[in-house]
């Protein structure tokens, strides 16, 4: 397993090859709590902890559900945009903008239990990215972008009061600074966090676009301005396309480093750590190779001088064994999820074949019923093990992998009690989505074929056995060096996906699925497991019993 931290009192970025895009940190005592955007996917706002700011845990996530019933149904692309944390009076605060409903707060005094019921300090569309300040008069404000998309223009930061507890906007919104003045750098700033230091205000804010963006600081004597303006890190001689949107924070020894993210394409927003240095009254974030005050991504050195510098090497999670019946943190559901999805079970984790949408054809995308994570390694190996016994007529259970397109392979019951296996492949965008099978077989007859027993039968008691190859293919010869060095530019080859499946412990039978998962909006890539039926009500589903999900690095 490659681990951020080399172990030698020095480490190598990213500090985390996973999608957890925009995020942002704080430093409380000496330890550091993160948080990153979740969109549609629940539970939500994750909760990450660290005692160095290389080795990371997921351990908790501060929001449930999304509030908005429609959430029930996946709505892709939209939900929990880039969270803010803060620490204030002793309260834990993180504050998030839906771009469709405005601006909420969700707030606990232990970040590791539970988290209050969110509340909405503004409604409004088009409001993203929302920064909380406390300043040293008791005032206490919000620095915001806004979403082109809904509002009908970009690249400019508004402010506004709010209540002392942070949980109400008590002054009208307005403008502080318009990206869109030509003598500006900063073209399509958003996501700002707002700091103070020796009298000034500064604001660090992404700017020039996801892909391909650079690190603005704004900096003003005064919360409302005016801003002067200064880019602090790009791209420069390094391989880190966009370096931007992200946290500061510092250490116990003074210290300051600045976590942000670099888009992965399929592989989403991954995070990178990087250290802050002041020059003339601006920040340089990265390393200063030409001292021309802008700053470029590191690839390795030195820890951080932390209380904890000699903490154990540690990653995130990437299989489950589902013990006492309950999935873990590394899971998130599609959309808004119920009691209903699953239901208790010694053995492993058993969902329950439902159709939430109440769709004729219900499809994945549409489905609040499945269980996704997030890929932590570039290539990997996951073996999935379940049982198909409790699946009634008209239900399927299976596996998947999602982009701004997906594949699935599953298994569903027919009406004379026999199974069929099935792939499909999604076609249309995120409101039209559709399911086209593209192999569908009698399950006996397909692993008969493929054994050379032409009497195999599938009993309804076996067990499923689906294994998911993520790899490049065997006859790249770039392979060892594309992915030992993750600062490779987004070029060259993608990875493709291929499934295979076994029942009992027959050999596994191949699939044929060649599958590269193409770029979604704003979310990476996402392997799941799921039951659904096509019956709209059903006053007692069957379900899919899973034993566990195994995964490692290739």
């Amino acid at each position: 397993m490659r681990f951020s931290d080399l172990g030698n009192g020095r480490f190598q970025n990213p500090i985390l090859f996973a999608d957890y895009s925009d995020p942002d940190v704080i430093r409380v005592d000496d330890i550091y709590y993160m948080t990153a955007s979740s969109f549609n996917y629940t539970p939500g706002l994750p909760i990450l902890i660290s005692k160095d700011l290389v080795n990371w845990k997921l351990v908790n996530y501060a929001l449930k559900n999304i509030k908005e019933e429609r959430y029930d149904i996946p709505r892709h692309s939209e939900g929990v945009w880039a969270p803010a944390i803060r620490f204030h009076d002793g309260m834990y605060y993180i504050y998030y903008g839906m771009p469709d409903e405005g601006y909420y707060v969700v707030r606990t005094s232990d970040p590791l239990g539970e988290w209050d019921e969110p509340v909405c300090i503004l409604e409004g569309k088009g409001l993203i990215d929302p920064c909380p300040f406390w300043d040293d008069d008791g005032k206490a404000y919000i620095i915001h972008g806004y979403a082109k998309s809904r509002i009908g223009f970009k690249s400019i930061l508004g402010i506004f009061e709010m209540s002392s507890d942070g949980l109400k906007a008590v002054t009208e919104d307005h403008f502080i600074f318009n990206g869109n003045d030509p003598k500006h750098p900063a073209v399509t700033i958003e996501g700002p966090k707002v700091y103070k230091r020796e009298g000034y205000y500064y604001i660090l804010a992404p700017a020039g676009g996801v892909k391909d963006g650079y690190q603005v600081a704004l900096r003003s004597q005064n919360i409302h301005g005016p801003y002067e303006i200064k880019t602090v890190m790009h791209t420069g001689s390094s391989c880190i396309n966009g370096p931007h949107q992200g946290g500061l924070v510092d250490t116990t020894t003074g210290e300051e480093w600045f976590i942000h993210f670099q888009d992965r394409g399929l592989y989403g927003r991954i995070c990178h750590l990087q250290p802050v240095s002041w020059n003339e009254g601006w920040p340089v974030i990265g390393v200063n190779p030409d001292y021309d005050g802008c700053g470029e991504p590191v690839f390795e050195m030195k820890k951080p001088s932390t209380a904890f510098e000699n903490e154990e090497q540690v990653y995130l999670e990437a299989s489950d064994e589902f013990m006492n019946g309950d999935y873990g943190l590394i899971w998130q559901w599609l959309g808004n999820h119920k009691d209903s999805f699953t239901d208790f079970c010694d053995k492993g984790i058993r969902l329950n074949a439902l159709n939430p949408s109440k769709e004729d054809e219900p499809v994945i995308w549409r489905s609040a019923n499945v269980l996704t994570q997030k890929p932590v390694f570039p290539i990997f190996e996951t073996e999935i093990k379940m049982n198909i016994s409790g699946l009634k007529e008209g239900e399927r259970a299976g596996v998947c992998m999602t982009g701004g397109q997906y594949v699935t392979a599953y298994i569903e019951r027919n009406e004379d009690g026999s199974f069929t296996i099935n792939v499909a492949e999604s076609e249309g965008g995120d409101k039209d989505k559709k399911e086209v099978v593209t192999f569908s077989q009698n399950l006996s007859l397909f692993l008969s074929e493929q054994s050379g027993h032409k009497d195999y039968v599938v009993d309804s008691q076996n067990d499923i056995v689906f294994k998911m190859i993520f790899d490049l293919d065997e006859k790249a010869n770039s392979k060892k060096l594309y992915f030992q060095n993750v600062h490779e530019p987004l070029t060259g080859k993608n990875p493709s996906l291929k499934i295979y499946v076994k029942a009992g412990e027959g050999e596994y039978k191949d699939l044929n699925i060649r599958f590269t998962p193409s770029d979604h909006t704003w979310v990476g890539a996402k392997i799941g497991i799921y039951a659904l039926s096509v019956h709209k009500e059903a006053d007692n589903p069957g379900y899919a019993l899973f034993y566990y999900v195994r995964t490692k690095e290739l």
